[in-house]
């Protein structure tokens, strides 16, 4: 039989490039890992002085989507959420520490809707958090109170080979344990899962699909949610643009 000197070479290029990427996810830190998403998502710097207006669609289950605007000024670290409920118009305004909140329009909110819509400044923050926490990945992981963990894995999500860190916070910062998800190559940001308690498998976790470029910076277009116990799926957020509305 003759004996072909490329025979093997479909299985060495296999082991040569499964070798490389295991080298690449033992020799890279949670740091330096970190520092690489950043500089694909933020190649310039400009999320620290971000200051846009963000529209979404929240989409549900039970068919009832969501109109949701997001006003974002990191600079001065001020939150202005605009958000149609139920046919009411909804305005959550975080400003130098300070909440406000509106009805359509008006700051004369009646007891009822107040407790309704949860008008308050503790549910106010929280909402600014959520946000800008979410929207900033992975910038947000350099915030003050976040624990990297310095060993990067090699794993799968959703069927897709990725590089995986722990995160875990400060107790004054969060309780729940994070794990993000990364494309081997590009260090994009494909996803993350979290869990209030891991050894039940509880919480929740997220793919992120396509891409959309604002000021600079690459935001995933779709967020979606599902049930960890069960891939339950629980709704999704999609990005439709930024600026004035049209």
């Amino acid at each position: 039989m003759n004996y072909s000197p490329y025979y093997h070479l479909p299985f060495l290029l296999f082991f040569s490039f499964s070798f490389i990427f295991s080298v690449n996810a033992q020799d890279l830190s949670g740091s330096v890992l970190l520092e690489k998403s950043i500089q694909y998502h933020d190649p310039e710097g400009n999320w620290e002085n971000f200051k846009e207006a963000l529209h979404f669609t929240e989409t549900r289950p039970n068919g009832k989507d969501r109109q949701t605007t997001i006003h974002l000024d990191n600079r001065k670290n001020n939150f202005h959420l605009d958000q149609i409920r139920e046919g009411q118009r909804i305005e959550r305004i975080v400003e130098n520490g300070k909440c406000t909140h509106r009805v359509n329009g008006s700051e004369m909110i009646s007891a009822d809707w107040q407790e309704k819509f949860r008008l308050n400044c503790d549910r106010s923050i929280s909402m600014k958090n959520y946000y800008t926490y979410l929207w900033g990945m992975p910038m947000k992981l350099k915030d003050p109170g976040t624990i990297i963990d310095p060993n990067i894995t090699t794993t799968e999500f959703l069927g897709q080979s990725v590089l995986s860190m722990k995160v875990t916070y400060e107790p004054e910062v969060g309780k729940d344990i994070w794990y993000f998800y990364f494309h081997p190559t590009t260090y994009a940001l494909v996803g993350y899962r979290f869990y209030h308690d891991e050894s039940a498998n509880d919480g929740e976790y997220i793919p992120l699909k396509e891409e959309i470029s604002i000021q600079g910076i690459r935001f995933p277009k779709v967020r979606t949610w599902y049930v960890n116990k069960d891939d339950r799926l629980l709704g999704s957020d999609i990005l439709e643009g930024s600026g004035k509305k049209k």
